[in-house]
């Protein structure tokens, strides 16, 4: 009998938790797939942006909701410091309530939507209101869902482009998994540099590993129950921490509250929420001067014993594996098949079901009730 992530396939299907177990699982080849594709999908983006990342004047804003605004969060410095454009992050739920503070009707636009259904209403609202507030914006669609409003709105538009991820990764399950890593993956590789492309099959290999390597202790870890999980990351990593703290919320219903911070952040008053039952998983940086930081972080926490359990994740950490020196946004999928793997974990141990958490609907997998209204009404 075939395992994976440690049970066996009928075991998670019982629990209901196969579909997120596979789509966490199948992450390596998902990204291989997305390699082969964007070899020639990079082409026809570059034509569409035709050079606009090297005009300064030229505003960028990268934008989702809930788990699809983290890939922007994490992505966009990195993006900003490349490029002489001003690329943000700026979520959909915010460019909504306060357009006026985010766009400028004179200023070259470029709209990048991370969606992995693209039916969520602020996607929608917030394509429309670029749409209708800067007269000539671009707008560039990463979306897992071919069939989604977003994507077919979009078809006919000449100022609009789709980039589809490979099928596979628009995910059954209630939580983003494999459509957030592919969406952060693609936008590295098509808004960075061409040469950089070659990364994601690399990083697929390095998952393969650090999958097989830590599907033991994961699941061990997510056997003690937390009464309270922290994340914390610097620069990109720290939009790791809040999707890490999310994936734990929504996997467990709401029942183990999670946080997210940066190492230097947390002694400012979020450190008050630590008891003996909490958990704290440190994402170590790449750079010297941050993973110092967080490393100093680290040695206080295990000195004063606030915490039940304090872990560090990243090359040559507790939970680790040895990377290439690369930027923090581009290992950034590699780490967060930890947290992945331990609200998973974590949901089947309290004997939830993962694929669908809130079975009261409470939630839903595709925000539902949102009112949108009009900018020009109020």
């Amino acid at each position: 009998m075939t395992t994976l992530l440690q049970r066996s396939r009928e075991t998670w299907r019982d629990i209901g938790g196969l579909h997120t177990a596979e789509e966490i699982a199948q992450q390596p080849v998902v990204w291989r797939e997305l390699h082969a594709s964007l070899g020639t999908e990079r082409e026809r983006v570059d034509a569409f942006l035709d050079g606009c990342l090297a005009n300064p004047l030229q505003q960028v804003v990268l934008t989702g909701a809930g788990s699809s605004a983290y890939v922007g969060e994490i992505v966009a410095d990195e993006l900003n410091a490349m490029w002489p454009a001003q690329v943000r992050a700026i979520p959909t739920t915010t460019l909504l309530t306060h357009p006026e503070l985010y766009l400028e009707p004179g200023a070259p636009l470029l709209l990048v939507s991370f969606a992995r259904s693209g039916d969520s209403p602020e996607s929608l609202a917030a394509a429309n209101l670029v749409r209708d507030l800067v007269p000539g914006a671009r707008l560039l669609n990463i979306t897992c869902n071919p069939d989604g409003m977003l994507a077919l709105k979009s078809s006919a538009d000449p100022l609009a482009r789709n980039l589809l991820m490979p099928p596979s990764s628009c995910d059954r399950g209630f939580a983003m998994t494999s459509s957030f890593s592919c969406m952060l993956l693609a936008a590295l590789a098509v808004l960075g540099k061409a040469d950089d492309l070659d990364r994601i099959a690399a990083l697929a290999h390095l998952a393969d590993r650090a999958l097989r390597d830590w599907e033991p202790a994961l699941a061990a870890l997510a056997e003690v129950p937390a009464e309270r999980v922290v994340y914390l990351g610097s620069g990109p990593l720290e939009g790791l921490a809040k999707e890490s703290a999310l994936k734990l919320l929504e996997l467990t219903g709401g029942r183990v509250p999670a946080m997210a911070n940066t190492p230097l952040g947390f002694r400012h008053g979020p450190k008050s929420v630590l008891n003996h039952a909490s958990l704290v998983i440190v994402y170590g940086s790449g750079k010297a001067l941050a993973r110092r930081y967080g490393e100093d972080l680290v040695d206080e926490l295990r000195r004063d014993g606030v915490a039940g359990r304090v872990l560090t994740v990243g090359t040559g950490a507790d939970i680790g594996i040895e990377a290439p020196d690369w930027p923090d946004a581009w290992l950034a999928p590699l780490w967060l098949l930890v947290a992945q793997q331990y609200a998973l974990h974590r949901s089947a141990a309290m004997q939830l079901r993962p694929d669908n958490p809130f079975a009261s609907g409470t939630v839903n997998r595709v925000v539902k009730g949102v009112t949108i209204y009009r900018h020009d009404e109020h």
